[in-house]
């Protein structure tokens, strides 16, 4: 009993209002973007609350400016610290220098390269450790032992929450009428803030949490009903990849959140595809959670605002993802066909496909990849496809007319 007293409390003294005020000065204006084609997709009506267009190009730089600003002088005279996976290290690193404090991040290893320099660009001192957050975190802890230093924790921490929790308090005082957000959901601190802050002006708004399939640490361990730890974590939404929540985090899900969904890889990068090709924005990974997990929804015809949590992507990820998304999306096929190794047999292929209205965009033709040359070649085709049905007429054609496909 005393421990879920001393829980209230800290969530009573949350003042989200009093945050906003506290955070005007550095945050850029996120006003909620309605999204006919997302909405068309759920069969709800939805908007995107894009912090992807941040300053630090993510949330983040709500929670650590807001627990960075409340620090005395003499707590910050020895620096901060932070661990991250990339946006907290952005967020950290420029609220230190808004404040005139020295800060050092630990970052995984595995962080795109696009982060870190972004966060050195803020004058930080950034540490590479480890192979996950987690990994990054414990050698955090032992600097701060070391040196003395502050540490601001990504999520596991009311000040930060407080921070996050703006969106939600934005979000309904924008759009009063909003019946379910979807929050990306890693260490917990950004869902917790939300579903504080927006339960707080109406009860009855559903707050639904997404995670990766390779990181459902949250989902976990709300099953188990304790705090549990992945042994791994697999997935692109690196921003995400989380083993293990916050104690506080964990306690403010349990009873604020109404739901988690968990979505595949393969769907988060068909939804980070629309979202560059319908709204032209983009966003990382972890970011593009909430568009993923939208067709998963049981209502309809629900208000359904979408927190685009962060954009920080390097444009090598982004190239892969739209290839995969574009294969997710049957906007491209790509197979390989047994020819049979005399000439004309191309060439027939290849009028089969414009026939067809595919555009070939790659070929690969070599005889000498089959060990049995003299009974076949194999002819790698990538062609641009109309979607689902497009792309099986195509296969269905090209058996029809004697060839043996395999679609990669």
């Amino acid at each position: 009993m005393k421990e879920k007293t001393s829980f209230n409390k800290t969530v009573e003294r949350m003042d989200f209002e009093q945050a906003a005020r506290r955070l005007k000065p550095v945050l850029r204006p996120t006003n909620l973007i309605e999204s006919p084609v997302f909405g068309e997709e759920s069969g709800n009506k939805v908007w995107l609350k894009p912090e992807n267009l941040q300053e630090t190009g993510a949330f983040k730089i709500r929670g650590a400016y807001n627990r960075i600003s409340k620090l005395a002088g003499s707590e910050s005279c020895k620096g901060l610290v932070a661990s991250s996976a990339g946006n907290h290290a952005q967020g950290v690193a420029f609220a230190a220098k808004a404040q005139g404090v020295s800060a050092t991040i630990v970052m995984p290893k595995t962080t795109p390269l696009i982060k870190v320099e972004a966060t050195r660009s803020y004058g930080a001192n950034v540490v590479l450790c480890g192979d996950c957050y987690d990994d990054a975190y414990e050698e955090a802890l032992r600097i701060m032992k070391r040196e003395g230093s502050v540490f601001v924790h990504p999520f596991n921490d009311p000040d930060v929450i407080e921070g996050q929790g703006t969106i939600g308090f934005e979000i309904m005082k924008e759009l009063p009428e909003t019946e379910c957000i979807l929050v990306p959901v890693g260490g917990g601190g950004l869902i917790s803030g939300i579903a504080l802050a927006a339960k707080r002006i109406k009860p009855s708004v559903k707050i639904i949490g997404v995670e990766p399939e390779g990181a459902q640490a949250m989902r976990l361990s709300i099953e188990k009903k304790e705090l549990s730890c992945l042994e791994r974590v697999d997935t692109i939404a690196e921003g995400v990849a989380v083993k293990k929540p916050g104690e506080l985090a964990f306690e403010v899900v349990k009873n604020y959140v109404d739901q988690i969904i968990t979505v595949t890889d393969y769907e988060i990068m068909e939804a980070s595809l629309m979202l560059i090709e319908k709204h032209k924005l983009v966003a990382e990974s972890a970011g593009a959670l909430p568009l993923a997990a939208l067709r998963k929804l049981k209502g309809r015809g629900l208000n359904t605002v979408c927190v685009i949590s962060g954009g920080n992507i390097d444009v090598l990820t982004i190239s892969s993802i739209i290839s995969r998304g574009l294969v997710g999306r049957g906007r491209i096929l790509q197979f390989t066909v047994d020819l049979p190794d005399k000439p004309g047999e191309l060439l027939r292929v290849s009028e089969l496909l414009a026939k067809m209205d595919a555009n070939v965009i790659k070929l690969d033709h070599n005889q000498f990849t089959s060990l049995d040359r003299l009974m076949n070649v194999k002819l790698g085709i990538t062609v641009e496809t109309n979607g689902h049905s497009h792309r099986k007429e195509i296969i269905e054609k090209l058996e029809d007319e004697g060839f043996k496909i395999h679609v990669e």
